[in-house]
């Protein structure tokens, strides 16, 4: 079979012949450079109009965004979001862990979080944490960095050097979404 495309491809300039060794290749790693968090609040009538305008808030409405787990990568530099969003086009696939919440519930509050457990050490990895709901009074954005701090915890033994959160919250009208995210540049 090879030999029958082999021969059609005879004189086409570029084409060479195959090799007899193995040859890898290996694939670019898609490790992030920077982080930026950020969040957002959405109201319309309709849930995916408000979710849009969630993301509009948070500025990051104009990317494909694909969530991902909640690793922190190692070496990664957390920067303002203006920073991250200036190296970001219109368009370009983006990974981010994203945490979302939309309710129609009149007189609900409601809340986005995500939480961040930073290793004292660089070449180890952290973690990101989503947790979203209706409030009822609790921390929710502590609650969402000590959940970062224990998987780190746990999974290095040893305590993070630093933790934070970006949370949102809002009283739900309409249909109201709420995010939190954090986005990865490339």
């Amino acid at each position: 079979m090879f030999e029958a495309i082999n021969e059609g491809l005879d004189g086409i300039k570029g084409v060479s012949e195959p090799r007899s060794e193995t040859q890898v290749i290996s694939p670019p790693k898609l490790l992030p450079r920077k982080v930026f968090f950020t969040k957002g609040v959405g109201r319309h009538t309709d849930p995916l109009v408000s979710f849009e305008l969630a993301l509009r808030d948070a500025g990051i409405e104009k990317f494909n965004l694909v969530t991902v787990s909640s690793i922190y990568p190692p070496y990664c530099e957390i920067v303002e979001a203006e920073k991250g969003l200036s190296e970001l086009f219109p368009g370009q696939i983006v990974f981010c862990v994203m945490s979302r919440m939309t309710s129609n519930e009149q007189g609900k509050r409601i809340f986005a979080s995500v939480g961040a457990a930073i290793p004292p050490e660089p070449s180890l990895n952290g973690y990101l944490t989503e947790y979203h709901g209706y409030c009822n009074g609790e921390d929710v954005g502590r609650h969402a960095e000590e959940s970062a701090a224990y998987m780190l915890k746990t999974a290095f033994e040893i305590e993070p050097v630093r933790t934070f959160n970006i949370t949102a919250e809002a009283d739900v009208e309409d249909c109201t979404t709420v995010v939190a995210a954090a986005v990865f540049v490339i």
